[in-house]
């Protein structure tokens, strides 16, 4: 694809992965009842997501937000061609989810040794050993895993983080465990667009056969330049959060992930074909406010879609006629 095509999508299918309902919700200090986050993700069902990220089976007492994680994955309406995925940690997390009928488990480490130990408590060996052990499990039940490398674009800690290292621990991912899709995560908004260009490319040479998911953060207002950056260089899926919900604990005052509704805005606006009906999607992003209790980073639910348009003034007419018989 030539840089100028990237502007026109003519129909170009994008897939839209929906991640707030878990990496969103996690963070609120605010409980989101059971049936408000089943609403939700009923919601988005509805509007065309092609994965929905529902949950995540993590201790209770580690992120009391999501201690419903069971109730919530078995009671969501399931709509065909979505694909409901949960986040789990570990062996126990692992059965957790694939009891609650997961379709797909999510893994999560870091390529960065430092933000590994940091937010995993761990070696990346030793997550490596234990997400090998999730996998082991998984397989028999027949339920695919994807593996979320955090830190691919950059550590807070440790600065850029080779792009050889990021494709090292990909390799593993893909070539030992058999993982179907690995996600590259810009964690804490590091990413920029070149660099994103160029690890698409390099990660689409080695396994073209592999789903590749793009998780950006808009701490820095790259999100969507990136989002565009890894499209020309053959990304198709992309991980973003209704509202803009979302963060980091290592990015402090930072903003969220991309958000779901100005991306496909943006991309629709390009041509590209997401599968999303963006104005269901707003309907559930505006539920945000009283389910969180406060305001939300989105400008498409600030400002409406491009052509939005408003009222004109009360006195229209009479301005208009005034300006007429000035001549």
């Amino acid at each position: 694809m030539s840089n100028n095509e990237v502007w026109n999508g003519a129909g170009r299918r994008i897939h839209m992965q929906e991640v707030g309902t878990r990496d969103g919700l996690q963070v609120e200090p605010a409980f989101v009842p059971t049936e408000d986050k089943i609403a939700l993700v009923n919601a988005l069902s509805h509007a065309g997501l092609a994965k929905i990220e529902v949950t995540a089976f993590v201790s209770p007492q580690a992120i009391p937000a999501l201690r419903d994680a069971e109730q919530v994955l078995r009671e969501i309406e399931r709509v065909p061609g979505v694909v409901y995925s949960a986040l789990v940690p570990n062996v126990r997390g692992a059965e957790r989810a694939i009891d609650a009928h997961a379709d797909e488990l999510n893994l999560v480490m870091s390529a960065s040794e430092s933000h590994n130990l940091a937010n995993l408590r761990m070696t990346r060996e030793q997550s490596f050993k234990a997400l090998s052990a999730v996998n082991a499990i998984a397989r028999p039940a027949g339920k695919p895993v994807n593996v979320s490398l955090s830190c691919s674009f950059g550590c807070p800690m440790e600065g850029d983080v080779p792009e050889d290292v990021v494709l090292g621990w990909c390799a593993r991912f893909v070539e030992e465990l058999g993982a179907r899709g690995v996600t590259l995560c810009d964690t804490t908004g590091m990413a920029y667009p070149g660099q994103v260009a160029a690890l698409v490319r390099a990660f689409r040479a080695r396994w073209p056969g592999t789903e590749l998911t793009l998780h950006f953060h808009n701490t820095r207002g790259l999100g969507l330049a990136n989002v565009l950056a890894a499209i020309d260089a053959g990304a198709d899926r992309f991980d973003a959060s209704l509202g803009g919900l979302g963060g980091c604990p290592y990015a402090p005052g930072a903003t969220g992930n991309v958000c779901s509704e100005e991306i496909v805005h943006a991309l629709q606006l390009m041509g590209y074909d997401t599968g999303v009906d963006l104005e269901r999607l707003i309907e559930a992003a505006r539920r945000l406010p009283a389910l969180v209790g406060h305001g939300i980073p989105s400008q498409i639910v600030a400002a409406g879609r491009r052509l939005d348009l408003h009222p004109r003034p009360a006195d229209f007419d009479a301005i208009r006629e005034r300006a007429l018989a000035r001549g």
